[in-house]
């Protein structure tokens, strides 16, 4: 009976570690992957914005995300309309008439830049750290047959939250230099 309920423990875990990786990347792939994929250059260009006028951006508490431009779009593809845009995140503040190049994502236009790829770059680690740590924990259990001890997960999940916010600046740093520089 002991070895059936521990084969059941280790089904369960093991259905828990693919069901945790699977919500993970759905949620990737809803939340942050579009517009991360559009601000790291994944893909073609989708088209150029020509520059109306820059604002400094804000969320919904007020504080300062980055540098926002609206615009008009001109798609690279016939047969789409041209329409009026946001450059979210822009790499920098942008005259009147300038023309960027831009990727699409979620009907807003992003370019290669800093500030949006520490954004988007914490985001998706804020994310995922805690469902691999929770995966991780699930691997175990499953390996074991047994409840596994979570405080050396938790506290590497706390660890990996750190890493991810610095990793992202890091990143978003070396962009914004990069930007500046080429």
């Amino acid at each position: 009976m002991r070895a059936v309920v521990r084969a059941l423990g280790r089904g369960a875990a093991g259905v828990g570690v693919v069901v945790t990786l699977a919500a993970a990347g759905w949620l990737m792939w809803v939340l942050p992957g579009p517009q991360m994929g559009a601000v790291l250059g994944f893909g073609p260009v989708d088209g150029v914005v020509r520059v109306h006028r820059c604002y400094e951006a804000t969320d919904a508490e007020g504080y300062t995300t980055g540098t926002d431009c609206t615009g008009w779009y001109t798609p690279s593809r016939s047969g789409e309309a041209a329409r009026e845009i946001v450059l979210a995140t822009a790499a920098e503040e942008y005259r009147r008439g300038a023309r960027v190049e831009v990727r699409t994502a979620r009907g807003r236009a992003y370019e290669l830049s800093g500030s949006a790829v520490f954004n988007f770059g914490s985001a998706t680690g804020l994310l995922l750290v805690p469902f691999l740590a929770l995966a991780a924990w699930l691997f175990a259990c499953a390996r074991s047959g047994t409840v596994a001890n979570g405080d050396g997960y938790f506290l590497a999940s706390l660890a990996g939250l750190f890493a991810a916010i610095v990793l992202a600046a890091v990143a978003g740093l070396l962009v914004g230099i990069g930007t500046a520089l080429f």
